[in-house]
């Protein structure tokens, strides 16, 4: 696919994948949606990348969702097309393919790490992709805000689901209700963002973080993000020490997990196949 609305860059075994709207504070189209969610699937499905950047062009991260596809006079077919931002797609295996949701659940669901690196403002829609991701260094000019309620509309694109677990149930209730504007270095208090970066360099922190990253293992990479994510829907810890053990001895089966004691006790750097 040609891409109109983001830009894919490889470096190595990392991707970055640039929102580029930024005369439009990289809202969210329906071209876009349908991109993001096509790139995504394709970064997934592409073993030799082993770490993913998501950030913004220019001034902004994401401004959410373009409003100009629910306002003014607008064709049915116009109408129909800003409907499938809430509804479903037919005939998808997630739900509804070309739209924030399926990316969202792309990059839950991908078994490698995801950073928002979150250059600008990130605003409703754009705060929901932040929260998606699996890390978050922010730059000094960064603002989060889960505007939705001043909208009249809810959280949504998984925001209801994932802010509560990074900040709890207080904060959560806060943040929503009053759709209120928070800093970089608020967000990082409250245990939204990992790290605060200066402006300029927060594209190479985000790289630096990516491929310390892909340089251990993709599996045991892969696994350990499938298995937090489900530790905090787990209520026992005996039953996640149980998936600890099952994964382990899965693990400890592989080719990587060989080449790992053998350049240790070689004291060489391994090189790991995903194997």
């Amino acid at each position: 696919m040609d891409y109109d609305t983001i830009m894919i860059e490889k470096e190595g075994s990392i991707v970055i994948l640039t929102l580029n709207r930024p005369d439009h504070g990289n809202s969210f189209n329906q071209r876009m949606m349908r991109e993001a969610d096509y790139a995504l699937r394709q970064i997934g499905d592409d073993h030799a990348i082993r770490a993913v950047i998501i950030t913004g062009a220019g001034e902004y991260f994401c401004t959410g969702i373009d409003l100009s596809m629910f306002t003014g006079e607008q064709t049915a077919g116009e109408q129909k097309s800003a409907d499938k931002y809430f509804l479903p797609a037919e005939k998808d295996e997630v739900y509804g393919s070309g739209t924030t949701v399926a990316s969202i659940i792309r990059i839950k669901s991908m078994p490698k790490p995801v950073i928002a690196a979150v250059n600008g403002p990130a605003i409703g829609l754009g705060f929901s992709l932040a929260l998606a991701c699996d890390m978050m260094l922010a730059s000094d000019r960064a603002k989060f805000s889960l505007v939705f309620v001043k909208r009249g509309i809810v959280p949504d694109a998984g925001a209801s689901f994932n802010l509560p677990r990074v900040v709890g149930l207080p904060r959560a209730f806060e943040l929503a209700l009053t759709g209120e504007t928070i800093d970089a270095r608020e967000a990082e208090r409250i245990g939204i963002v990992n790290r605060v970066i200066p402006h300029n360099d927060l594209l190479k922190a985000a790289k630096d973080l990516a491929n310390k990253i892909a340089e251990n293992p993709p599996l045991a990479v892969g696994i350990t993000k499938e298995m937090l994510y489900q530790s905090m829907a787990e209520l026992n810890m005996v039953e996640q020490m149980k998936r600890e053990v099952e994964l382990q001895n899965r693990l400890l089966k592989t080719a990587d997990f060989r080449e790992a004691a053998t350049a240790f006790m070689e004291k060489r750097k391994p090189i790991f196949e995903g194997k």
